[in-house]
């Protein structure tokens, strides 16, 4: 007798095809609106993988992206929200997608967008691209600095 262990997550995953293949049959091409970057079906993941950290004047971000072209970045700021786009080229663009076995490192458009917890200045953003990682600062507007309140002793 061959016991199988009850995995839920196969079973989400065959959900979802099953819904896929309903969507199909009644549009005729269903392509999913949320895809990720990089990622087929409705898996979730966010690219490039980022650190945010802030100090009394700047919010630091620091973006994973190894193997891009900083030609394609395309790096915006409004208000509080930074859109970070670009394209990373397939390492080798003779292999089919199908001949594949596994293929984790993915190619092609991503655009990430970050709401950060205040405005910024868009005029005073830095960027730099280096070993695969992208550094931005981005200075607050002096609306969101602390300020330091002087305490009168009676």
């Amino acid at each position: 007798m061959a016991v199988r262990n009850w995995d839920p997550f196969r079973e989400l995953d065959d959900l979802r095809r099953q819904v896929e293949r309903a969507f199909e049959e009644f549009t005729g091409d269903w392509r999913p609106r949320f895809t990720s970057a990089f990622l087929p079906g409705m898996s979730a993941r966010s690219y490039p993988l980022i650190n945010l950290n802030e100090d009394s004047d700047s919010y630091h971000v620091t973006a994973l992206a190894p193997g891009l072209d900083a030609e394609s970045l395309e790096i915006s700021v409004l208000d509080n929200t930074l859109r970070i786009a670009g394209e990373k080229q397939a390492i080798n663009k003779e292999i089919r997608p199908e001949a594949y076995h596994r293929n984790e490192r993915g190619a092609g458009r991503f655009v990430r967008t970050i709401t950060l917890p205040t405005p910024v200045k868009s005029d005073g953003v830095t960027a730099e691209y280096t070993d695969g990682l992208l550094k931005l600062t981005l200075p607050k507007v002096e609306e969101a600095k602390p300020k330091r309140i002087e305490v009168k002793v009676a």
